[in-house]
């Protein structure tokens, strides 16, 4: 019964792949794909369920229906990009409304850039998703929530990601005013960082609130190469990790309030972090997990995290379908799958080598996110890190600490500022060590290799890595079955 109960349920997984695949398939090649892949996935399935008894009947069903009525959906949010206003003035100047959905990035040569919802087009109402560029110069104040008007050139998009259109703004803007919420987390994160400039020497100062909220607006350049060259850039895109541990924390008031009260204020705790961090694609794919793990525990059932993971998935395929091919959100969400499944199973073996368990599972954790991971990273930064397992297994213990001193000083940060640059400073050891491993990871001969971004890269780093897990394994076998015979 424990053994059954210990399985991972992944009852759900076939819909999510299938709704995730065929909405990727939507916005990249058009609906007729999309109803390509929709009759791949139930023929796959309907071979499966016919040769065994591992998939039933009702399940091809589901996917069949849930693979239908995305390939509908997507098609119908195509066409209403074809057919959008700002579609008939690509190549023209035009007066625009949006409100940012994040703080503006700094590009080379004095030029921002940040995603936006369209709210009018020449005075008349609209929609549509839309990437932003606008000059430093007069494009401080914007921040994620607050309203601007301005003048903008708009071009096609470069990306097939459900935006409408591309717009590069000219003259001076009309800022409006955030909501309460977002002004509020605006605040956080002005404090946070204010906090830490006063606690922390610069560079740790700065990477501070960008692990803790995912801020990197203040890192060098030079910083995020070696973050990026040991393989440790993922600390910086605030994911299921953060999520884990603020909510983790706030249950934990379970133990003086009650469970019920616990999970209303880790809720109430998700979606303020939300808020204050922002919505990238990352952070929503784990607060739609850390969502149904509160209603898990709210209704008393036990869940499983790959339940929980594939009912993320399908959520947010429906709200926020762009999320189908960003590959922030791809590397979010396999990671959270090979901690799951991989590294478990992979920590199990070690252990019963006579491995301590804590070692075990620290060195599986950073083997089985790399594992998944590396052919994303490669095709996005044309480089493989050779020292990522080792770099992320030396970081590991100093990352929960670094979370939640810093998450409680975000917290405090408005309201009594001392309390909060105390709770920065324990984090200086913490942050000294993070940077220093960086620094020397990258440092090493040949710690990164470079790859052919793009599909190429995937692929190639795809195959390496899969052979050098599997090579152990066929060879294992292989000297078995020689021992048998003989």
């Amino acid at each position: 019964m424990a053994e059954q109960s210990s399985r991972v349920d992944l009852r759900l997984v076939p819909a999510a792949l299938t709704c995730w695949l065929v909405t990727a398939a939507g916005v990249f090649w058009g609906p007729w794909t999309a109803g390509a892949i929709v009759g791949g996935a139930v023929l796959a399935m309907a071979v499966i369920a016919h040769r065994t008894t591992t998939v039933s009947w009702s399940a091809v069903a589901a996917v069949a229906a849930i693979g239908s009525a995305f390939a509908i959906v997507v098609a119908l949010r195509v066409h209403a990009l074809a057919t959008h206003p700002l579609a008939a003035r690509y190549g023209s100047t035009v007066a625009v409304t949006v409100t940012p959905a994040e703080s503006p990035r700094p590009l080379n040569g004095g030029r921002m850039m940040f995603w936006a919802a369209l709210r009018t087009v020449a005075e008349a109402r609209s929609s549509g998703r839309v990437i932003v560029f606008t000059p430093a110069m007069g494009y401080t104040e914007v921040s994620a929530g607050r309203p601007i008007a301005f003048r903008a050139r708009v071009s096609r998009p470069k990306r097939r990601d459900l935006s409408v259109a591309m717009l590069a703004a000219v003259g001076e803007p009309r800022l409006g005013t955030a909501s309460t919420a977002q002004r509020a987390g605006a605040r956080v994160r002005a404090d946070l960082a204010e906090a830490a400039r006063l606690s922390l020497p610069p560079e740790q100062a700065v990477m501070l609130p960008a692990l803790v909220l995912g801020d990197t607006a203040g890192v060098e350049p030079a910083t995020t190469a070696e973050f990026r060259r040991a393989g440790l850039t993922h600390l910086t895109a605030v994911s299921g990790a953060n999520v884990t541990i603020v909510c983790g924390a706030v249950l934990l008031s379970a133990m003086l309030v009650g469970p019920r009260i616990a999970v209303a204020l880790a809720a109430l705790a998700l979606f303020a972090f939300v808020v204050v961090v922002q919505p990238s694609p990352s952070v929503l794919r784990a607060a739609a997990m850390g969502s149904v793990m509160l209603l898990g525990i709210l209704v008393r059932r036990r869940r499983q995290a790959i339940p929980a993971l594939a009912a993320s998935v399908l959520v947010l395929m429906v709200i926020a379908p762009q999320l189908s091919v960003d590959v922030g959100f791809a590397l979010s969400a396999s990671a959270t799958a090979a901690l799951v499944t991989i590294a478990p199973v992979w920590s199990r073996r070690l252990v019963a080598r006579g491995w301590p368990k804590v070692l075990a599972d620290a060195v599986c954790v950073a083997g089985a996110a790399q594992l998944v991971t590396a052919p994303l990273v490669a095709a996005i930064s044309g480089q493989f890190s050779l020292v990522a397992v080792l770099a992320n297994l030396l970081v590991a213990p100093v990352i929960p600490p670094i979370t939640i001193l810093g998450t409680a000083a975000a917290v405090l940060g408005w309201c009594w500022p001392a309390a909060a640059q105390l709770l920065i400073r324990f984090t200086g050891p913490e942050m000294w060590w993070l940077l220093k491993v960086a620094q020397r990871s990258a440092a090493l001969p040949g710690a990164a290799v470079g790859v052919p971004s793009g599909w190429g890269g995937a692929l190639l780093i795809a195959v390496l890595t899969l052979a050098a897990v599997l090579m152990p394994v066929l060879w294992r076998r292989r000297r078995m079955k020689r021992s048998t015979g003989e």
